[in-house]
């Protein structure tokens, strides 16, 4: 893991196309302000986890579908 220290307004790079901006610290919360491609999905990591979660629950039931069709072929 790479650990950096910025202050409020300094911005960090990712790449070509992700940006990352300290908007504000207040005690132990930091605002951050991020700049990506609308195409990469950002997500705080408990909802990331969650998602993952969900689409793998999900696809369970797909698999019994899958089961079931072909035990009537």
């Amino acid at each position: 893991m790479l650990v950096l220290t910025r202050k409020t307004g300094e911005r960090i790079q990712i790449g070509d196309e992700i940006e990352l901006t300290v908007i504000s610290v207040k005690g132990d919360q930091v605002k951050l302000g991020i700049n990506a491609p609308k195409n990469v999905d950002i997500h705080r990591k408990e909802v990331y986890l969650s998602i993952q979660e969900e689409n793998t629950e999900a696809s369970k039931g797909i698999d019994n579908l899958f089961n079931l069709l072909s035990k009537n072929d």
